[in-house]
């Protein structure tokens, strides 16, 4: 693999997609130079500053009284949606304008790893909380993230935490805590769950302010007993037994790993996640690494992202309609920021590969052609006819088309919208 194939392979995977100039820079810079300065996170991102988050009133369904009728409740609710649409809208142009491109995907990462979903939490200004706690500790070690999520609003609302008392305890929470957060199946007993969802009673989310606040009275005290210790525990003493387990680096290093290399080459052995950004460095220096290039299908949000970087596409920069149809193409292809399907997450690997994913793709390409910026254009209609694939593949970071694809984008080099249309759904740029 050349420096440059390095690089790019690199870039593709750690940010949302790289544009060409980005990758000329890598290329000189060299990968280990470009690893390090991946990792370093900038003093200052100015297109993130550019890009701040929306200022938001209270829960307008918070405000709602036993005496509100009906149509004061559906404008609440339709508040509420007009409010997450907002929030998406603003994500997805973040991801876009953000210089630090390693830390926004690794959100991303972590908001499909915590996988908490708008259509049960309901509210923007907790779903905004929940991105920030990410964003805060997701960089860093496991322990301050498993003990800031364990009091995180929007969590504690889409897994009934807040159901959870010492009279009733509620054990959705401490469940999907070890199984899907930090250990993995197989590394705690239901004991263990009966005992994790006792020490976290207590916490409640006031849904007009946005705020977890702690209720002693709604909190079991008593001695618990939670994989093979006992003792008094509450939520953040709980959360440092399980980031204490060896099996949560492993854990969590496995889902990293899943997510940034793919499912086709194993692990390396030893992988563990106690430290994030430590592991993700581990990741991308692992000579398997090198070996899943071309096996990882982008996911749907990625994919777009990547475009959008690629053809010089601001979204809030474009029509409200053009909008409104990239985040149809998003809905079409099964995943929208803030909403995971479920607490498991998305869907890996051949599950983006539908036939019905085609045709959204398809449709959100075409909008992708129609709205790229001039200066993208121009250098498709700079090269030669015949070399205009060539041109496309340097444009959008692919590394060479198969002849097959080649024989599809030929015909379309006169027509560069279509050209760069066809290359976003092209399967060399639809896994990476």
């Amino acid at each position: 693999m050349s420096d440059r194939e390095a690089v790019a392979h690199l870039l593709r995977r750690a940010t949302f997609g790289p544009t060409a100039d980005e990758v000329d820079a890598a290329e000189r810079a060299g990968p280990a130079a470009t690893l390090d300065r991946l990792l370093t996170q900038p003093a200052t991102d100015r297109g993130a500053a550019a890009t701040p988050a929306p200022t938001l009133p209270p829960d307008p369904y918070a405000e709602l009284t036993k005496d509100s009728t009906r149509e004061q409740r559906h404008q609440a609710n339709a508040e509420r949606r007009k409010q997450l649409q907002q929030v998406t809208e603003w994500w997805l142009n973040r991801m876009v304008a953000a210089e630090d491109g390693l830390t926004e995907k690794l959100l991303f990462f972590w908001h499909g790893h915590w996988a908490t979903s708008a259509q049960k939490v309901k509210s923007a200004r907790l779903m905004v909380g929940q991105l920030e706690t990410l964003r805060r500790h997701g960089r860093g070690p496991l322990g301050p993230l498993v003990a800031a999520m364990v009091r995180d609003p929007a969590l504690i609302v889409w897994l009934d935490g807040q159901k959870n008392t010492r009279k009733a305890p509620n054990e959705n929470l401490a469940r999907e805590l070890m199984e899907l957060f930090t250990l993995g199946i197989g590394a705690y007993s239901e004991a263990d769950v009966k005992a994790g969802a006792r020490a976290l009673t207590g916490w409640v989310v006031d849904r007009r302010t946005g705020v977890a606040r702690f209720e002693p009275k709604r909190h079991d005290p008593g001695e618990k007993n939670i994989l093979g210790q006992s003792g008094r525990f509450d939520a953040e003493a709980y959360a440092g037994l399980l980031t204490a387990q060896p099996a949560a680096a492993t854990f969590v290093a496995g889902r990293l790993w899943f997510r940034y290399a793919g499912p086709e080459i194993p692990a390396p052995e030893g992988l563990a996640g106690a430290d994030t950004i430590a592991t993700v460095r581990a990741i991308f220096s692992a000579p398997a690494f090198a070996q899943t290039r071309g096996t990882l299908v982008k996911q749907p949000v990625e994919w777009l992202v990547g475009a959008l970087r690629q053809l010089g596409i601001r979204p809030s920069a474009l029509p409200e309609q053009q909008r409104r149809q990239l985040l149809a193409g998003l809905n079409a292809l099964d995943q929208v920021p803030l909403r995971p399907p479920s607490v498991g997450g998305w869907p890996a690997g051949s599950a983006w590969l539908t036939t019905s994913s085609l045709q959204a793709r398809l449709r959100t390409a075409g909008v992708l052609a129609a709205a790229a910026a001039p200066s993208v254009l121009a250098r498709l209609t700079a090269a030669p006819t015949a070399g205009r694939p060539d041109a496309l593949a340097r444009l959008l970071v692919v590394d060479a088309w198969s002849g097959r694809t080649r024989a599809a984008l030929t015909p379309l080099a006169g027509e560069p919208r279509k050209l760069l249309a066809a290359g976003l759904v092209s399967p060399e740029y639809t896994v990476s």
